[in-house]
């Protein structure tokens, strides 16, 4: 069995068309039918079965995919520990990071870290809570930003390299919008801005809302932060956010206020797979990060 034959198998697997994969694997058709073919008869199975013009996986090819596509990744992990064995500082490592932290946590540690470390490449992917940590998990991103810290995912480890407030944010012509802060029972009776249930971020207002002893009416919900932040501004309802969230500047026709009871805090942190071994530049990168903010929670 090789390694070549292997690839074929996955491209074609993805792309449920030879002749597709052969494009992209920039290789004569005939090939890839050919190595398809020699990795059939190795394993004296049929991995694919033709469909008109296009082959779809067999139920053992699938059961062969799951366990090639961990080869592959396995493979890909060792070749590039080997190469920043050699060379630490020219890796390249991949981050994922959520949209709520995306304005200036990402942007400041990435930036701190290019100054001594120039040569090191990233791969960013923004995505939402759960699709960071099955990423990780997958190692299809090797290190990724989170809040709060997952504390329940065996697969997973992380460190906390800070914990914020969570704030209220209202129109500016909420009869509240004057006070210095408030009780989160306060807004009880007012209409709600959220994300989608499954976001993280409703979970933590939904959460807030029960300990202060109701259940939150959304009006409106949006999927990104900017949404979110000009459904409030538009007088649409209030809504809760991280503190990191306003680092810049509150947005216009809104008011951001602290809440005094209950606590709403959330944990940030990053995080990384537990069985598996980082590579060298993810080791660096990911020890830098934790120096980084403990340099910026003794400066603050």
């Amino acid at each position: 069995m090789e390694l070549r034959q292997l690839r074929y198998f996955m491209e074609v697997a993805k792309r449920e068309h030879v002749s597709e994969a052969a494009v992209h694997l920039h290789v004569a058709q005939s090939a890839v039918s050919r190595q398809i073919a020699n990795l059939e008869g190795e394993l004296g199975v049929s991995l694919f079965e033709r469909e008109g013009r296009n082959v779809k996986l067999t139920q053992i090819g699938r059961i062969f995919y799951t366990h090639t596509e961990i080869a592959l990744k396995a493979i890909e992990n060792a070749k590039k520990q080997i190469d920043e064995y050699l060379d630490p500082e020219q890796g390249t490592i991949k981050i994922g990071f959520p949209t709520s932290l995306s304005n200036h946590l990402m942007p400041s540690v990435i930036s701190a870290f290019k100054a001594e470390y120039p040569d090191v490449r990233f791969h960013l992917r923004q995505g939402s809570y759960n699709f960071l940590i099955e990423s990780v998990k997958n190692s299809d991103i090797d290190v990724a930003f989170l809040g709060p810290v997952p504390r329940n995912e065996p697969e997973i480890e992380g460190d906390i390299l800070f914990t914020e407030n969570i704030l209220a944010l209202l129109p500016i012509s909420h009869p509240m919008a004057e006070r210095r802060s408030l009780h989160l029972s306060d807004l009880k009776k007012d209409e709600f801005v959220s994300f989608p249930k499954g976001f993280v971020l409703e979970e933590i207002l939904s959460e807030a809302c029960k300990q202060a002893g109701f259940a939150p009416h959304i009006s409106s919900e949006g999927e990104d932060l900017d949404a979110i932040k000009g459904l409030v501004a538009a007088g649409i309802g209030v809504t809760l956010l991280p503190e990191s969230t306003f680092h810049e500047s509150t947005p216009k026709m809104t008011v951001k206020i602290p809440i005094d009871i209950p606590e709403v805090k959330r944990s940030v942190g990053i995080i990384k797979p537990k069985e598996k071994s980082l590579a060298p530049s993810e080791k660096v990168f990911y020890a830098f990060a934790k120096k980084f903010f403990m340099r910026l929670q003794q400066f603050q």
